[in-house]
């Protein structure tokens, strides 16, 4: 049987599971709201402004709308910035059909109304058949075929299962999940800890202060994602630990290569234009400080990681402070599900 794919957003991440489903023989068509970027697909016939040296197989089709990308597709892989999330569905929404399988690949939280991406498909579409398609991947690696492993999550096993199905090869293993909370809090969250994995690095600090931050930050994490519903135990897999490891180490990680150059000194505006894509750990550690704040969750290293964003202050004051907070025992309570759920309101 042959699948149709659409793919809406031609970033490096879109281009580079685009490139992977039409390699297994899928029809993959990819659409961009950019369309002098659109022409210069077609015209190159790889992604040369954002995964330069991956060429496009046959079977993968640059559209001039969306409407051509989604016309007939069963699955429409939404691969816009979570801050973008919200308009790439709604523009996509009049040709979209409910038998259509909705897949996200995008890691935030919406700054304005703090929501995940999939209570944002909830809001906009009532019943949608959603799937986050999320973990420890970069789009460098998986255009060129490198082994990767991520996960598949939806409240539907049945739909987790379909989308485990069509993107499953032989680098590309998926796991599936039905914790959506916890996959989305995850793979959004771990861009905040990266940037400070990044600061770490650009101070000039060693394994050492970038395991603490791992861990720790792993908590923090942890700690806000089962206050809001998710389980504890997804924090563990590749949505959690696995995806906060891959984007602290990596110069592939957008979050940590920005945080190098704030911790060098530059201002976090310039170093978000100087990386030249969308850094969503800026972003989304503004909506964590947030529904931390609005949760009463304890998570310094956000909190910190916010005000040397913000310029309130500077990364060394910052590392003093977290250094010399009040001791306190390392196991806390967030791992054996004891914290109330918090509910968000608008």
């Amino acid at each position: 049987m042959e699948h149709k794919i659409a793919v809406l957003g031609a970033g490096s991440w879109g281009t580079a599971l685009a490139v992977s489903l039409a390699g297994k023989g899928y029809s993959v068509r990819i659409w961009d709201v950019d369309k002098d970027h659109v022409d210069s697909l077609r015209r190159d016939g790889e992604n040369k402004k954002y995964l330069p040296g991956v060429k496009f197989p046959e079977t993968m089709v640059v559209t001039d709308t969306s409407e051509e990308a989604i016309a007939g597709s069963e699955m429409v892989v939404f691969a816009a910035p979570a801050q973008h999330f919200r308009s790439a569905l709604t523009n996509a929404l009049p040709f979209l059909t409910g038998e259509m399988v909705l897949v996200n690949v995008a890691k935030g939280i919406e700054q304005k109304s703090l929501k995940r991406m999939s209570e944002i498909a909830s809001e906009i579409l009532s019943g949608a058949r959603y799937v986050v398609l999320s973990g420890p991947s970069h789009a460098e690696e998986v255009g060129r075929g490198m082994p990767t492993t991520v996960v598949s999550a939806s409240e539907d096993i049945k739909l987790a299962e379909f989308v485990q199905d069509i993107f499953m090869s032989e680098r590309f293993r998926v796991y599936t999940n039905t914790d959506v909370a916890g996959v989305e809090f995850g793979g959004a969250l771990k861009n905040t800890i990266a940037l400070g994995a990044g600061i770490s690095d650009g101070m000039g600090f060693g394994d050492n202060a970038k395991a603490a931050l791992m861990t720790r930050g792993i908590t923090e994490i942890a700690r806000l994602g089962v206050r809001l519903g998710a389980k504890a135990e997804t924090f563990t897999g590749l949505t959690g630990i696995g995806d906060l490891i891959v984007t602290c180490t990596s110069m592939h990680s957008r979050n940590r290569r920005c945080g190098i150059m704030i911790g060098q000194g530059m201002k976090p505006s310039e170093a978000m234009k100087k990386v030249g894509m969308v850094v969503e750990g800026i972003y989304t550690t503004q909506a964590a400080y947030e529904l931390a704040k609005r949760c009463d969750v304890e998570m310094p290293i956000t909190e910190h990681i916010y005000e040397v964003i913000n310029e309130k202050i500077d990364a060394r004051a910052a590392v003093t402070a977290l250094m010399t907070r009040q001791k306190k025992h390392e196991i806390e309570e967030c791992f054996d599900g004891r914290f109330r759920t918090c509910k968000i309101t608008e």
